[in-house]
């Protein structure tokens, strides 16, 4: 029987956590881009702005947790740079920007930052 330390196993949860934040941005990436195409569709565009203030809302909100191990300087850059992504959205949402190569630059770089 293999035996691991308590510290091995909250290192492989972090990774697995780090690795689902990925996927998370890689969809909203996606998302993104398809709703940036000039034929996009209302529809298709309200989806991806909606997932998005979704998923900035989870990261906040997890940000904000005394529980967060990051240190606090950093957590409060992330919050800020969600805030502003979360701003920028609504305004593509009501149709005053469109400015979705900055959310998908803010979002890419998040992600890869992740590595």
């Amino acid at each position: 029987m293999y035996r691991f330390s308590y510290a091995e196993i909250l290192e492989d949860a972090s990774d697995g956590c780090r690795e689902r934040e990925r996927m998370a941005f890689d969809r909203a990436i996606e998302l993104l881009r398809m709703a940036g195409r000039d034929n996009a569709s209302p529809p298709e565009r309200s989806d991806a702005i909606s997932f998005v203030q979704r998923l900035w809302t989870v990261l906040i909100e997890d940000l904000m947790s005394p529980e967060n191990g990051l240190p606090e300087t950093l957590r409060a850059q992330l919050v800020s740079i969600g805030l502003w992504i979360m701003k920028e959205a609504d305004l593509v949402l009501r149709g005053e920007s469109k400015n979705f190569n900055a959310l998908i630059e803010i979002n890419s770089m998040i992600r890869d930052g992740l590595k």
